[in-house]
């Protein structure tokens, strides 16, 4: 608990902020713009550099300026128009509430690990359905799919009944769970950089799907490989469901 403190009480000084309306809607549109600014300098940078363009899973394909600027556009209108009124909605129906004392950290680590597999879990089946319904991926999960060469802005550039549908994911397993504040917060953030890695385009000597042994977990390679062949990896981080289900390609 004691090394969560100092945080927490960082976070707690910022109390006015916490508590506004406004604040979910800039803590994610901030996180997400965050997590993708260092893969778009890689993607310009990549264009002349061939020792970072090697890291890349697509190496032919390079997003240009014209490919991200709508990206930023639609991500920015969403949540102004769509995610603000929600989260506004959220605020006002459960104000929050700000206990004194951080959590422990193992507490913190098991909640955040059990939040991403349930959220795994939930767009796996979801993911599935909206590819194999003819309707539902035309009406709904086609506009993910315009771009087969994944980049980073390309994460949340989706239909708005997608966008607010794994919205709803994240937010209800943390409530589910009855986790604190601060496992919430660690758990949004975590949720949005493994989603921005996996639409990156880079498989990097640091990536996620490295550090986890066994085959686990699947990161960006995987999720690319989704986007390029349409029919397989419909999990976004981990592989056993894919597996489970016989929708598992090796990447």
């Amino acid at each position: 608990r004691l090394c969560l403190q100092p945080l927490w009480d960082f976070v707690t000084a910022k109390e006015p902020l916490i508590k506004s309306p406004f604040f979910p809607v800039l803590f994610s549109f901030t996180a997400y713009m965050a997590f993708c600014l260092p893969y778009i300098a890689l993607d310009f940078l990549s264009t002349k550099l061939p020792n970072l363009r090697k890291y890349k899973i697509q190496p032919l394909n390079s997003p240009t300026l014209g490919m991200m600027v709508p990206c930023i556009i639609q991500s920015m209108y969403h949540h102004a128009v769509l995610i603000f009124p929600v989260t506004f909605l959220h605020w006002y129906w459960r104000p929050v509430n700000l206990p004194v004392i951080a959590p422990e950290l193992p507490e913190v680590l098991l909640e955040v690990v059990v939040c991403l597999l349930l959220f795994d879990f939930e767009y796996f089946l979801w993911h599935l359905l909206h590819h194999k319904v003819p309707w539902l991926y035309k009406t709904f999960h086609k506009v993910h799919h315009k771009h087969v060469s994944t980049f980073a802005l390309t994460t949340q550039y989706s239909s708005v009944w997608e966008l607010l549908s794994l919205g709803f994911f994240a937010a209800i397993n943390p409530l589910l769970l009855g986790c604190h504040p601060l496992t919430e917060m660690i758990f949004f953030l975590a949720n949005i950089w493994l989603s921005v890695e996996d639409h990156s385009g880079y498989d990097l000597p640091w990536s996620t799907h490295r550090l986890v042994p066994f085959g686990l977990y699947g990161g960006a390679p995987h999720h690319d490989l989704h986007h390029l062949k349409f029919k397989s990896n419909y999990a976004p981080y981990f592989t056993h469901w894919d597996k489970v289900f016989g929708t598992f390609t090796e990447s």
